[in-house]
C-alpha cells in the first residue's frame, strides 16, 4: 500500500520568501539613498535662512516657508532663462541625436579601412574631461563670432557625441544583414536605408538619446557661463548667480526653491519617456 502524497503547497519556501525581503529592503534602501539629496533640497526650499545655517541641524522647517518658491520664480525672469534653457537644449537634443544615430549608423554597417581604429579613437574621447577643450573651445567660437549666439550649440549638435554614437553603434549592429540586403536589391542607397529602415526601428535608442542629450545641456552650467551673456543664459546660471544679497552672499533657500522648480522638467521628459529609456538601454548592447 503506497501512501498518499500531499499537495504542494502554494506558499513559497522560506528561503525565497527571505531572498525576497533582503532584496525589497535592499531595493528601499538604494531609492531612498537616491531620492534623499532631492527631497533635502526641498526641504531647504521650505525653510528660513536661520534654520537653514543652525547647528545642529534643523531637519524639519517649523513653519513650511511655500513664498520662497513665489519669491524665487518673481525675483528674476524665470521663465526667459527657462525658455532660453529649452531652446538651446532643444537644438542641441535634437540634432546630436540625429547626427549621433548616422554616425553610430557608419560604424555598424559600413566596411571602411581603419574603422576599428577610428572607433576606439571616438570611444577614448569619452575619457577626456571637459576642462581640456574649455579654452580651445572658446578661442575657436570667438575667432568665428559665435560668443553670446546659440550656434555653439547647434555645431555641438552636428558633431554628435562619442557617448550617443556608441548607443546606436550597438544597437544597429545587431539587426539583421538581410534588411539592407533586401534593400539594396529594390535599389535603395544607404542613406535611404537609414533614413527608412534603420532610423525607424530604432525608436528606443532615440528616445534614449533624446532624453540623454536634453539632460546634458539643460544641466550645463559651464557653456552658458562661459559663451552666452546675462539676457541670453540658461536657468542653470540664472539660478546659481542671481539669488544673491547685496553684499554677494547667496541666499540658500531661494537657491534651493529655485532648483527644484529648475529640475521639474527633467523629471517630467523622463516620466513620459521612461519606457522608451529603459528599453533602449537594455536593448543596445543586444545582438
Amino acid at each position: 500500500m503506497t501512501a498518499t502524497s500531499l499537495p504542494p503547497s502554494s506558499a513559497p519556501p522560506v528561503r525565497v520568501r527571505v531572498n525576497r525581503l533582503v532584496l525589497y529592503t535592499v531595493l528601499v534602501a538604494l531609492t531612498g539613498l537616491f531620492i534623499g539629496p532631492f527631497g533635502w533640497l526641498i526641504l531647504s526650499g521650505l525653510k528660513t535662512p536661520a534654520e537653514l545655517a543652525a547647528s545642529p541641524v534643523h531637519w524639519l522647517p517649523t513653519d513650511f516657508q511655500w513664498q520662497n518658491f513665489a519669491d524665487a520664480f518673481n525675483l528674476i525672469d524665470f521663465l526667459g532663462y527657462a525658455r532660453n534653457s529649452l531652446i538651446i537644449a532643444l537644438i542641441y537634443a535634437v540634432l546630436v541625436t540625429l547626427s549621433s544615430a548616422w554616425v553610430g549608423f557608419g560604424f555598424a554597417r559600413l566596411e571602411a579601412p581603419g574603422k576599428k581604429t577610428l572607433f576606439g579613437i571616438l570611444v577614448g574621447s569619452m575619457m577626456l574631461p571637459q576642462m581640456i577643450t574649455l579654452l580651445p573651445t572658446y578661442l575657436i567660437f570667438a575667432k568665428l563670432g559665435m560668443v553670446d549666439t546659440y550656434w555653439p550649440w547647434v555645431f555641438w549638435g552636428l558633431a554628435a557625441a562619442p557617448y550617443l554614437v556608441f548607443l546606436f553603434r550597438q544597437f544597429f549592429a545587431g539587426l539583421p544583414r538581410e534588411l539592407e540586403e533586401a534593400a539594396i536589391v529594390d535599389g535603395c542607397g544607404y542613406g535611404m536605408i537609414f533614413w527608412r529602415i534603420f532610423l525607424p526601428q530604432s525608436l528606443p535608442v532615440l528616445s534614449a538619446s533624446f532624453v540623454i542629450a536634453f539632460t546634458w545641456s539643460w544641466g550645463d552650467y559651464i557653456a552658458p557661463q562661459l559663451l552666452l551673456s546675462t539676457d541670453k543664459s540658461t536657468l542653470a546660471v540664472a539660478v546659481m548667480t542671481t539669488y544673491v544679497t547685496s553684499a554677494g552672499t547667496p541666499v540658500a533657500n531661494l537657491q534651493a526653491a529655485a532648483s527644484v522648480m529648475y529640475v521639474v522638467p527633467i523629471l517630467l521628459i523622463f516620466l513620459i519617456a521612461q519606457r522608451g529609456f529603459v528599453a533602449g538601454m537594455s536593448t543596445t548592447g543586444l545582438k
